[in-house]
């Protein structure tokens, strides 16, 4: 049986180890709220996603943008996949507007596509997921309409080829600033680490009590 993965570091802890390996702390005319990468397939890309799942520490906002196909969806469910929750049972809640998923944190996936109107948004009730326990992440996050925290991590997926993706990612606030470092620093190891095919699937079933629940817009 192998050992459970261990937690990832925090952001502080990662630049400390980073310089450690004698890679430079970035400067502060450097540090910036914005960073992006180029991942060359579906794996990186996943892996990229495993990354932020376990980077996740509560109470994030991920606000998802990009053109039909790009992987919005695929980028979920490995976040789900770091936070534990198994990556199997996530789905694009298109219908249904929003699935909760179980983990060490709860995440909540909401998919905005079919929002037409602002007023549809008061009844999805996304302030219900605002907590320090919770993961809000929202796909086709522009249809808002600023019904968003104004602290929120900001990930734009963008077609290159039909394998890559260029990915950029923006802070908006302190809580999403301290996630976007932890990922940037994490980011060199992560992204040539092989998925093991237990990471790939994690077929087990959600614990009790981690049901996927589901939650539709009044119309």
């Amino acid at each position: 049986m192998r050992s459970p993965m261990p937690a990832p570091p925090s952001p502080r802890e990662a630049t400390t180890r980073a310089v450690a390996r004698g890679v430079p702390a970035p400067s502060r005319s450097a540090r910036s709220d914005s960073w992006g990468c180029r991942t060359e397939s579906s794996g990186e890309t996943g892996r990229l996603g495993l990354l932020i799942g376990r980077c996740l520490r509560g109470g994030e906002t991920l606000a998802l943008s990009g053109d039909l196909g790009t992987g919005k969806t695929t980028l979920v469910r490995r976040i789900a996949a770091g936070l534990g929750a198994p990556p199997r049972v996530v789905s694009s809640p298109t219908f249904v507007l929003v699935h909760e998923y179980e983990g060490r944190l709860r995440l909540a996936h909401a998919d905005l596509y079919r929002i037409e109107h602002a007023a549809e948004l008061e009844h999805l009730g996304l302030d219900d997921y605002l907590d320090d326990g919770t993961v809000l992440a929202v796909e086709w996050a522009e249809r808002a309409r600023g019904a968003l925290p104004t602290d929120r991590l900001e990930i734009r997926l963008a077609h290159v080829d039909r394998h890559r993706r260029d990915i950029r990612l923006h802070a908006t606030g302190p809580l999403a600033r301290a996630l976007l470092s932890a990922i940037r620093a994490g980011w060199p190891a992560a992204r040539t680490q092989r998925t093991s095919r237990r990471q790939t699937t994690l077929a087990s079933p959600a614990r009790p009590g981690g049901q996927v629940r589901r939650r539709s817009s009044a119309r």
